[in-house]
């Protein structure tokens, strides 16, 4: 029984991840959910910040312990500083090649499987929330509610970090599951070149 739970989590979380790139949408044409809703569904059109956010996730299921919490909350909240300082425009040119690099590294430690001490994870995914949130904060569409909007891209993101680690702790448990994860991690340091090389 628990083990059918964790099936039907797994393959929820899946179809979560894969919202098509048609949907790839950064100019908030999706307002008219309302604030709150627009943001929270903004990081999941954009599938290099998904991928990224799952990376996250799953990397904190592989180290274990109190990194399934201290590494997601430390993305989401340097997220929302760069958020800020997307907003005000401080002028970061190489907000999609920072983007992009996340997906690399990322990808390439989950790959790995490797327990990185968890300090260094935590320094390393707030390195790169900088550019997610400044992102998110640039692309922030004109609306009366910028609050409700910042909460939701937040909010979204906690999302699929959860649905990230959920990934991460049911396949760690088995064989398959681990190489599929290394495999998984593999194909978004590759995403992340092809990104870099401007060939997505």
């Amino acid at each position: 029984m628990l083990k059918n739970r964790y099936l039907k989590a797994f393959l929820m979380a899946l179809l979560f991840a894969a919202i098509p790139g048609v949907a790839y949408a950064h100019d908030g044409t999706n307002l008219g959910l309302g604030g709150f809703l627009s943001g929270m569904v903004h990081p999941v059109l954009g599938y290099d910040h998904l991928l990224a956010m799952l990376s996250v996730g799953i990397i904190s299921a592989q180290i274990g312990g109190r990194a399934i919490w201290t590494v997601p909350a430390t993305f989401v909240s340097v997220m929302a500083i760069g958020g800020v300082l997307g907003l005000i425009n401080i002028g970061l040119n190489v907000t999609e090649l920072g983007i992009a690099v996340s997906l690399v590294i990322l990808g390439l430690v989950i790959a790995a499987e490797r327990k990185i001490p968890t300090l260094i994870v935590m320094i390393g995914v707030g390195f790169f929330a900088i550019f997610h949130g400044y992102a998110h904060g640039a692309e922030m569409p004109d609306t009366a509610e910028p609050f409700l909007y910042a909460l939701g891209f937040l909010v979204g993101t906690a999302l699929i970090h959860i649905a990230g680690v959920v990934i991460g702790d049911i396949s760690r448990h088995y064989e398959r599951g681990k190489v599929a994860l290394r495999v998984g991690g593999a194909l978004i340091a590759l995403v992340g070149l092809l990104f870099i090389f401007g060939v997505l």
